[in-house]
């Protein structure tokens, strides 16, 4: 009986927060994101509105200010912001990786130093693994800290880093033994804060390049430059000990595949909905293009793969809410739905014709931020390597 009240409070409570969005979405982004998205300029506006919501804070616990929420409900927000402009869900989604490297891995002093910062937004970030030769292959990187006394000095430079300008904190990965055999033995993870609270660069650490981009505008994707950067090894060095920080790097990166799933997700039911709106309206031959067999093939296969894309990436949130392995999950989730919203958004860009080369219409913003899916995260490529491994390791003949 208890266990049915539970259920019950938290399915209204995922219906409330899941109606503040829609509002939000309704009254605020939709009457922007297109102009914000030309421009590529940031959606200071917005970013406030999601700290009032508790964006900052969804997956945080709630002892420490968070909203506590599944993965699941996560994954039903992300997808539904991302069908109405993609680069919001960025801005949060960096930061709570950061946020769930700490939450899984942190001592409980630096649980209580960060997270009630990190659910208000107070300080905001995200996740610095990629360095010029070294994305997908994070054992690459040469970033390094070393201590000296009570303080790590870090040494190096991260790029292609969301939240890097505006945001004021990582969770960095570095080299705390250059030397270590195998090299993943070598990594940590540090959280350093990059900003003060005025938003001026701390000593040792500043930004390089703001990096321009085909699609995912109005999000700040940069580069960091750590040169004499030092901070206090008890608060910032995850964990406590050395030596972990490739393990936590990936563990965090299991719920940053299932928002890039939920993102693809949502591009791709937004191109589907705009697809299937336009075909009833648009005319040739005398008839509605919907009636064209053509595009009834084209509707049929986007709307299959599209729901196909959802039920993966509900399972893999799911799987993560259990606390369960789920690099499988995860990758298959973002595989599969990542390829869907690039197919979804170019057929979407081939039915609306000329009008979908428009920037009058979303087809075009679509089409241009559905290949990020395919990258962000960890590629397609070593996904399907992840699954391939992890289907051979479950099922050992």
């Amino acid at each position: 009986m208890a266990d049915t009240q539970h259920m019950d409070e938290a399915a209204e409570e995922e219906r409330m927060m899941l109606d503040a969005i829609e509002k939000w979405l309704e009254q605020k982004v939709k009457p922007v994101a297109m102009q914000l998205e030309h421009d590529d300029e940031y959606p200071t506006d917005l970013v406030e509105d999601m700290k009032e919501l508790g964006l900052f804070g969804a997956l945080i616990d709630p002892e420490y200010g968070g909203l506590g929420l599944s993965a699941s409900t996560y994954a039903r927000i992300v997808t539904r912001i991302a069908e109405e402009w993609m680069s919001l869900t960025g801005i949060f989604n960096s930061h709570l990786m950061m946020a769930q490297i700490v939450q899984r891995f942190g001592t409980d002093k630096q649980k209580e130093h960060w997270l009630p910062k990190f659910a208000t937004g107070e300080i905001r970030g995200g996740l610095a693994l990629t360095e010029p030769n070294a994305g997908t292959d994070l054992q690459a990187l040469t970033t390094k800290a070393t201590l000296q006394g009570d303080k790590y000095i870090v040494e190096g430079a991260k790029t292609w880093i969301s939240n890097a300008i505006e945001g004021s904190c990582v969770a960095l990965l570095v080299k705390t033994d250059p030397s270590a055999e195998p090299r993943y033995k070598g990594m940590s993870i540090l959280i350093t804060q990059t900003k003060d609270s005025d938003g001026k660069d701390l000593p040792g650490v500043k930004n390089g390049n703001k990096l321009e981009k085909l699609g995912y505008k109005g999000i700040d994707s940069g580069e960091l430059i750590y040169d004499g950067y030092e901070c206090d090894a008890e608060l910032c060095l995850v964990g406590g000990e050395e030596g972990k920080g490739f393990f936590m790097a990936t563990g965090g990166l299991e719920i940053g595949r299932i928002n890039i799933a939920a993102r693809s997700v949502g591009i791709a039911r937004r191109a589907l909905r705009e697809s299937v709106a336009y075909s009833q309206t648009r005319h040739t031959m005398g008839k509605p293009i919907c009636e064209h067999q053509a595009i009834q093939l084209k509707l049929g296969e986007m709307g299959a793969k599209t729901r196909a894309a959802e039920l993966l990436v509900e399972d893999a949130a799911r799987a993560y809410d259990t606390g369960q392995r789920i690099d499988m999950e995860a990758g298959m989730a973002k595989y599969f739905a990542s390829e869907t919203a690039v197919e979804v958004a170019t057929e979407a860009m081939r039915i609306h014709g000329g009008y979908g080369y428009s920037k009058e219409y979303p087809i075009e913003r679509l089409y241009r931020d559905a290949p990020l899916m395919c990258i962000g995260e960890g590629t397609n490529e070593m996904q399907r390597i992840i699954i391939a491994k992890q289907l051979v390791k479950r099922n050992p003949v």
